[in-house]
């Protein structure tokens, strides 16, 4: 086959495996979620086997073991999170009527803007965009439930995705070998190099990072919730879950629980400054312990193209894409990286050398 035949072979490959996948991607959520939990956990299947254990009693005992505390969390943590959910959505409006009550005399005594004093045409507008984000807020919860959480996918979760981990956790090493002998003799050695990078981008940022969000999510949760701030629990472990977009996670759940803060414990500045301190303690905790031994610097993750990727994701393929997004974005991330390596050792790029003898002549 020429170049030219093996590139139109794979184009139509991956046209043809992305439609399959948006054709299926209602039923990918158990599958997705099974090879995710099989790769985050095979490190400790391999340290189990080092230590003398077969790799069916390795990978029972881990499935197990995720699967008891998977259940143990839904059922303890669920009932709580969605109570203290419920009732933060309900107390939003007080919240902004508050913070309008706050605002407008100060802003008043310095800016004179027409009807502000009244408050009609503001408050008009704010409760207009409030409506707007409640809407927007509702339209993005059902489209998560019905894509990802409804009863029937729920089930297939709990029966599903254990039988996928378990099995791909058990046979990882053999479909790797396997996989590994299909690889095109020329190309084997760079496409190993190639793999071996998105696998330490992907253990870097997938297993890294999500146990640095885990253990953030447990302190934000736990520290809130001691010092008695309202609906601290639910703030706290959200602001854990999405702490792997750098400083989004942080700033946004330290806006959420000191707003909160200052309307529950005003004028008790002790309070208000200790619930402020939790996360300055969190980020110190996240940047110089956690991300440093659990993460490392060779991700190369840049949190605008996380994001992007998550959006993008999500858009494509629902709950199911922003599952993969992460994952994609680094296996983009590793081949954007390798063709620009390429293309600057290729005689298109040239040298400095090049360029100034075309100069002169």
């Amino acid at each position: 086959m020429t170049i030219r035949q093996h590139l139109k072979f794979w184009i139509i490959a991956t046209v043809v495996f992305l439609a399959i996948l948006v054709l299926l991607r209602e039923i990918l959520l158990p599958f997705v979620l099974g090879m995710a939990v099989a790769y985050f956990l095979d490190p400790v299947a391999d340290k189990l086997e080092e230590k003398g254990m077969g790799r069916t009693s390795a990978t029972s005992l881990i499935v197990g073991i995720f699967l008891l505390i998977t259940i143990l969390a839904v059922v303890l943590l669920i009932p709580a999170l969605a109570d203290q959910l419920i009732g933060l959505v309900k107390r939003l409006p007080g919240y902004f009527q508050a913070a309008y009550d706050l605002i407008v005399p100060l802003l008043s005594r310095v800016v004179d803007i027409p009807g502000l004093d009244n408050g009609g045409d503001f408050r008009k507008v704010l409760s207009e965009q409030a409506t707007s984000a409640f809407k927007n807020l509702g339209s993005i919860t059902t489209n998560i439930l019905d894509q990802g959480l409804a009863f029937v996918n729920l089930l297939s979760l709990l029966v599903i995705t254990p039988v996928v981990a378990f099995y791909l956790l058990r046979d990882w090493d053999l479909i790797v070998e396997r996989v590994d002998g299909w690889l095109p003799r020329k190309q084997q050695q760079t496409i190993r190099t190639l793999v071996k990078q998105i696998d330490d981008v992907l253990a870097g940022f997938v297993r890294g990072q999500s146990t640095v969000c885990l253990i953030l999510a447990i302190y934000y949760g736990v520290a809130l919730l001691v010092v008695g701030l309202e609906f601290g629990l639910v703030i706290g472990i959200l602001t854990g879950l999405i702490s792997f977009i750098p400083f989004v996670g942080a700033i946004i759940g330290f806006i959420a629980s000191v707003g909160v803060a200052l309307f529950q414990f005003w004028p008790d500045f002790i309070q208000i400054g200790i619930v402020g301190g939790i996360f300055v303690v969190g980020q110190m905790l996240e940047g110089y312990v956690l991300t440093p031994k659990l993460v490392g610097g060779k991700v190369g993750l840049h949190p605008v193209w996380v994001m992007f990727g998550l959006l993008a994701g999500g858009a494509l393929f629902g709950f199911v894409g922003v599952l993969v997004a992460v994952p994609v974005a680094a296996v983009i991330g590793v081949l954007s990286r390798f063709a620009l390596t390429q293309y600057m050792d290729s005689p298109i790029y040239g040298d400095a050398n090049d360029f100034e003898k075309l100069s002169k002549d």
